[in-house]
């Protein structure tokens, strides 16, 4: 029993450090490979490449950065990485049966997509936990949406918001209107089913909305929190 225990603490430990060490080192480096891309090339039918090229925040339109922010998690600028009021309006809509959107941050995504893997089950949601609060302390908001932009699956084989731009619109990041920002923002509930260019009826109904909430967001609180 003292080996196992020594045995499980010496594992528990190096686990701290090389996560840490992780999660530092992704706070300076750009993230190259996640494993969603690599689940999603052995799925693939005929595996392919993933389009993906890793641009700073500053080459990214503000227009995507509110996009995002309004249609994903409009608090993402004032909580610590969980939104608690919407994980309460997401557990009581639960059981009721009501299907209701997520109560998952920018940050649980960020974590999800670059640090973990696509399942429901009680480990990874325990592994999603540690990391957002990992990354909730040592990296800046502002680096949360840079990692998040460029490491979410924006397309089929698509990921980031660079080679989501050049696939949908033919154009950089950069330079996304609010319409086209708004347009790829409103793919993300299932970015391999919906199509940003050209849109159904459905998501010409969440693009509305989404500009409709960038609206009422504005980008002065954006711009204020990204640069802390």
């Amino acid at each position: 029993m003292k080996r196992l225990f020594r045995f499980l603490i010496k594992t528990l430990l190096w686990f701290l450090a090389l996560s840490v060490f992780w999660v530092l080192l992704y706070k300076f480096v750009p993230v190259p490979y996640t494993p969603l891309m690599a689940i999603r090339y052995f799925e693939a039918d005929e595996p392919h490449n993933s389009l993906h090229d890793w641009v700073l925040i500053e080459e990214i339109s503000k227009e995507m950065q509110l996009a995002v922010i309004c249609s994903e998690d409009q608090n993402f600028l004032k909580h610590n990485g969980f939104d608690y009021d919407a994980i309460k309006k997401a557990y009581k809509g639960n059981k009721q049966g009501k299907h209701l959107k997520g109560a998952s941050t920018i940050s649980q995504q960020t974590v999800k997509n670059v640090f973990l893997w696509p399942d429901r089950s009680w480990l990874r949601k325990g592994f999603e936990l540690y990391f957002t609060f990992l990354i909730e302390n040592f990296w800046s908001k502002e680096r949360i949406l840079e990692v998040y932009l460029n490491s979410i699956e924006m397309g089929n084989g698509v990921f980031g918001v660079e080679a989501a731009s050049e696939f949908w619109f033919n154009k950089d990041a950069k330079h996304l209107t609010r319409y086209e920002a708004a347009s790829i923002a409103a793919i993300l509930p299932n970015p391999r089913k919906y199509s940003a260019a050209p849109r159904t009826n459905y998501i010409e109904g969440r693009k509305t909305w989404i500009v409709k909430q960038m609206r009422n967001y504005g980008t002065f609180e954006i711009r204020k929190a990204v640069s802390k």
